[in-house]
This record gives C-alpha cells, structure tokens and sequence, in this order.
C-alpha cells in the first residue's frame, strides 16, 4: 500500500510534546476520512476550536476518495500547520487509516474522530476528563448513558449493543457502547497494541487489545447526531457479522495484544499467582522490615510485599509505573521510582536505610553487572540480603528478543567479589525448562493451576530448572567485632 503526504512545516515540538515532567501537552485527533468532502471543512473547523487545554494535532489519511476529498485535505493543511495530511493510493478501509494515522502520532493522547458531522469534537474535554486526573489510560464515549441524543435507528442500535454485551462478555468488561466512535487511549500505550484491523471491526478490536493489556477504561457520556444511509452512512449489516468474527479472532485466537514482548511477558507472568506465593514463601525467611524490590514490573510479587515497614518498587519500563501507582501508590509505606538499576540508581535510595533487596530480572532486557550488584550491596544494611530472581542459561534458547540469561556459578560468583555471602542458591522450574519458548497468558494461567506438579518435578527430575533463586547476605562486621 502506497502512501502520500503533505509536508508540513515543522515546529520545534513536532517531535514530541512532553515537557521535563511527562505532562500530557498534544491531542492528537485521529481522522480516516473516505468520500467526506462536504463534511470535511466543518468537521475540521469544529476539531481544531475544541475548547481543550492542549495543542491539537489533526492527522487526516484520505483513504482512496474519488469525490475531491484529498484536493481539500490538502487545502486545509496548506493552511493550517496543525493538519497532518496522508493519502492512501488505494481504498484499504478505517481499520487501515486508523493504523496508519497511529503511526503519525506525536501527541501523549489520542482520539478517533469520524469525518462526518455524527460527533462533536466539542466533547473531547469530557473524554479528556479522566485521562488528565491520571485516572484512565482509555476514555469511550457513550452515546447511551444517558445523554441527550437524536433517536437513532432501532435496528442498528440493537445490533450495536448486542455486539458490545457479547464484547463484554469475552473481555469482563462493563460497557454501555464498544462500538462508539470517540475512543481517547494515551498514546504509548495505543502505539504499543497489536492491532491488524482493515475496516470498521477496529472498534471491537481496539476494545479487546485495551483489556488484554489491562487498561483503565472510563466511560463518559456524550451527544450524538446519528445519520442514516440516505445520509451517506458506511456501514452495513455486513460489518456487525464481521464485528461478531473479529471479538471471536482477538480474545482467542489472536492473542498477542502488544508489540511490546517485555510488556507482554510481564502480563503473562502476572497470571502465575501460585507461582508467586510459592516465591513469597520461599524468600520469607531473608525479608526484613525495609525492602526494595528491584524489577517490580506490574506488581505481581509486590502485592505480596506490601506489608513491611517500607517497601520502594522500581522498574526500569515507563509503562510499569503507572501500572504500579494504580495498584499501591495510596499506601503510605510504599515508594514507587523509575530506574535503570545501575549502581549510579541505587544511590538515591540511600535513604530508605534499606536491609533487603529483591531483584528480578526474569523478563527484563537489562542484566546485572558487577557495578550493579555493588550497588546493591553499599545500599543494604549490614546483616541484610540480596535476592537475585533470574533466567537460568539454556543452549537451546536463542530467541534475540529473550531476557539475558545467567549461570549459577558466575553469579554467585559475581555477588562474592561484590562482598555478599551467599546463603542460597537453587535453580528450579524444572518443566518449564523442559517445555520451553514464550508462554501467553492464557497459556501461563492455565501452567500456573498445575505448579504443585512443577514443584514435585523438581524434585524427581535430574535436569536443572529454567529459573535461578540466589540469596546474598552482607556480613554484619559490627556483629563479627563483639564476637570476636
């Protein structure tokens, strides 16, 4: 599929619009537009007034018109350094234009907005509402809670929430209208979803990629001017079957919802909730009041650590975070901080007065070096420990995209020279070695109801595990003086 552009003229900021802070700064208005020319002018006066208090970009992919649509976008954008305007060379259908104009944005928001006249931009500062709070990563737009409206066809209305129950069925979800139109989603996560939509079931699967990845979804209320075929309307009966088909594809038969494979490895390791009580249990007796859990990811180990004097979560992916704030930042005893985990990073924590810390890096890209571990061991207090929680080394693993891999006797090794007594060491998982690759994680729950099994063949099976638990302790010199 080719594509054309209209240049525009850059600004200072058209790279990106976050300030030091990661304050949200850019709307970008997402607008597919196929044979809309005498709506066009309106619809992009009414985006680019929208009282909101951001910059506007209007990112606008004609998809193939015949009707002279291009000629205007181009007109409109010649005029207006807010427009971003791309042509497809042939009809691919919304799904398409959608994806193409998701690759163009440059704002930390984004919302659809349909080139006819059926929505009113104007209702971009209600959707925008929960996302500027920190609230919602996703904001849809009802047009049946509960606003006033013009009556819309019985039977597409029917049709449409008969598709958003049955969306909500397979997703868990509790919406009122999955098939809107006016969809805001913050953009690193929406240029992050696995998304292969060519025409109207975009809806049904943007829906279902947000809830695979487990994202705040608000719903707000909103107007809605509905037209009818005569009026130029798009879709089809056709389109609710295609509906039905494309929920059925994403929640089961297409499931990787991310192009982020380290996101998408911590959202299947989250479903191990066996897993993680087992490792609870087993790194009970080294915790002390005052933990620092290095590698936190989206708090599947933490919400099993909450309850110490002081716990600090740091995980070195921006998308983490959030994650983590919504899960345990009102807690008082807990300090949520993006790092790298470099021994630089650790220094700033110094005054945590710390005794433990956990660190994994089970599906993290970053491994542990000298400096690191050396990190850790200045940061604990005397008598603390380290808890290393690692991929153990496999030949037969050489998939590029896999988190670094560790060999028992060099590690421990490592934490020796770093001044760490090692006090455990073990590998375990023994079937997952066995089993191998990357698990979904649908596939990772259903492993996790049979770990009891796992953890019995760690014992009968004569073949390491997949996974290494290595445990450090820093002397306690003061101790040893009194002693001796």
């Amino acid at each position: 599929m080719k594509l054309v552009q209209q240049d525009r003229e850059e600004t200072p900021s058209s790279g990106g619009s976050s300030d030091s802070n990661g304050a949200v700064r850019r709307l970008s208005v997402l607008m597919p537009v196929y044979n809309e020319r005498w709506t066009l002018s309106e619809i992009v006066a009414r985006v680019l007034t929208s009282p909101v208090p951001l910059e506007i970009e209007l990112i606008i992919v004609d998809d193939c018109s015949t009707d002279g649509s291009w000629e205007l976008i181009q007109e409109l954008a010649a005029g207006d350094a807010r427009i971003v305007a791309v042509r497809h060379e042939q009809n691919s259908g919304k799904g398409t234009a959608l994806r193409t104009a998701i690759g163009r944005i440059s704002g930390e928001v984004a919302v659809v907005q349909d080139a006819d006249l059926e929505y009113d931009p104007h209702e971009f500062r209600t959707l925008l509402s929960p996302i500027l709070s920190g609230k919602a990563d996703a904001v849809f737009g009802s047009r049946y809670a509960g606003s006033t409206r013009r009556v819309s066809p019985f039977w597409h209305t029917t049709i449409n929430k008969g598709l958003t129950l049955l969306s909500n069925v397979v997703n868990n979800l509790c919406l009122t209208d999955m098939e809107t139109c006016y969809k805001m989603v913050r953009s690193d996560i929406l240029k992050r979803l696995q998304l292969k939509s060519r025409s109207f079931t975009f809806e049904p699967e943007l829906t279902c990629r947000l809830a695979q990845w487990g994202a705040r979804i608000y719903e707000v209320p909103i107007g809605y001017n509905s037209r009818t075929y005569l009026d130029g309307k798009k879709i089809r009966p056709r389109d609710g079957i295609l509906a039905l088909g494309e929920i059925f594809r994403a929640r089961f038969l297409d499931t990787r919802f991310t192009v982020d494979g380290d996101f998408y490895r911590l959202s299947a390791l989250a479903r191990a909730t066996r897993y993680h009580r087992w490792l609870a249990e087993q790194i009970e007796p080294y915790l002390g009041a005052r933990v620092l859990e290095a590698g936190a990811g989206l708090g599947s180990l933490s919400g099993l650590l909450v309850h110490r004097e002081r716990l600090v979560l740091v995980d070195e992916k921006p998308l983490c975070i959030p994650v983590l704030q919504q899960r345990f930042g009102g807690r008082g005893n807990v300090r949520i901080d993006s790092g790298q985990l470099v021994a630089q990073d650790f220094e700033r924590w110094h005054d945590e007065q710390l005794d433990t810390v956990v660190c994994s890096r089970m599906h993290q890209q970053q491994a542990i070096d000298e400096p690191a571990l050396q990190g850790m061991f200045n940061l604990i207090s005397p008598g603390g420990h380290c808890i290393l929680l690692l991929p153990a080394s496999r030949n037969f693993d050489a998939a590029r995209d896999q988190p670094p891999r560790f060999e028992l006797d060099r590690i421990g090794e490592e934490m020796m020279e770093a001044g760490f007594d090692i006090v455990l060491s073990r590998r375990f998982d023994t079937l997952g070695r066995l089993v191998g690759g990357q698990l979904s994680p649908r596939q990772v729950a259903l492993a996790d109801r049979f770990w009891p099994l796992t953890r019995l063949a760690d014992l009968l099976l004569p073949i390491g595990g997949q996974s290494l638990l290595i445990v450090g302790r820093k002397p306690d010199r003061k101790a040893k003086s009194i002693a001796a």
